[in-house]
């Protein structure tokens, strides 16, 4: 391979490297139904504080004692920051109420607008720029 090749080569896989996280986001609209929403109350089971979005596992018994396990989308960790969380507000075994919107696709993910805390406070979870809008502040 000469040097003009491995340069073309080299170039193409940059580009496509970093076109990786223009793929890995995607609008509310692409994912969550807007006509859906949802309001969950559960047990946390685990908090990830990552970009893209924070997100929020939860166990939640139907009226037989069934457990459902939910993942919970929340906006960016510096956005949820901005609006006053920090890491250590959702713990795991606190029972939460969570509302927000189901996913598309029938599984049980869920793009978050607010959770009411163990101790009755009301967070929001940050959303999309294409989320529905309640009225609730959107940082």
């Amino acid at each position: 391979m000469n040097a003009r090749s491995r340069s073309v080569l080299a170039t193409v896989l940059g580009l496509m490297l970093a076109a990786v996280p223009i793929f890995a986001h995607h609008s509310f609209a692409a994912e969550y139904d807007a006509a859906k929403p949802i309001t969950l109350t559960g047990t946390v089971t685990k908090v990830e504080w990552m970009n893209p979005h924070a997100r929020c596992y939860l166990d939640v018994k139907d009226g037989s004692g069934n457990v459902t396990k939910w993942e919970l989308s929340m906006g960016s960790v510096q956005g949820l920051f901005r609006a006053g969380w920090n890491r250590h507000m959702l713990k795991p075994e606190e029972t939460i109420t969570a509302n927000g919107y189901l996913a598309k696709d029938g599984s049980h993910l869920a793009n978050l607008r607010s959770i009411i805390l163990g101790d009755g406070r009301k967070m929001f979870t940050g959303a999309a720029p294409d989320a529905p809008n309640d009225g609730s502040p959107t940082k």
